[in-house]
């Protein structure tokens, strides 16, 4: 069994504390990006809005979740000496390997099979995970700073 990725929180704080640090981060990403895609500042200040610096903050959370990546026995394993978890799974019973994603602060395993693409699928339970358990875990009553419009003179 394998681990991938930093991000586990342990209590819906530490994930909403962990969702707000990477505000910042996602401003740069989107910021770059327009830059690379040679963007004026008034196409960016068009184009690019909270909602899409939240997207990226999104996708920066999911793709840091922590990950384990094992064959269906180690997950069955897992799962019977944790069963004090609500298990999500989706895909094949009838395929080999599984990945899975733990969140205590939700009580919930979220897991997705796969047989031989497992990039693809650690990719799709991380999406699968930040849509279950964090997107509603994390939302704020209004919008942060960190999720604010960089502006694009800077």
């Amino acid at each position: 069994m394998d681990t991938e990725g930093t991000i586990a929180p342990a209590t819906a704080d530490e994930a909403r504390e962990r969702y707000e640090a990477l505000g910042s981060t996602a401003q740069v990403v989107v910021k770059e990006v327009a830059k690379a895609m040679a963007m004026d500042a008034d196409e960016y200040r068009e184009r690019v809005t909270s909602d899409v610096v939240e997207t990226a903050r999104d996708a920066l959370f999911a793709s840091m979740l922590e990950v384990y990546v094992g064959t269906r026995e180690e997950f069955d394993e897992w799962t019977a000496e944790n069963d004090g978890f609500a298990v999500t799974e989706v895909g094949s019973e009838h395929v080999d390997n599984v990945v899975w994603h733990v969140a205590p602060a939700a009580e919930t395993v979220v897991a997705a099979t796969f047989q031989d693409e497992r990039e693809a699928a650690v990719g799709t339970l991380r999406r699968q995970a930040f849509g279950r358990v964090y997107r509603e875990l994390v939302a704020s009553d209004g919008a942060d700073e960190s999720a604010e419009t960089p502006d694009p003179e800077e």
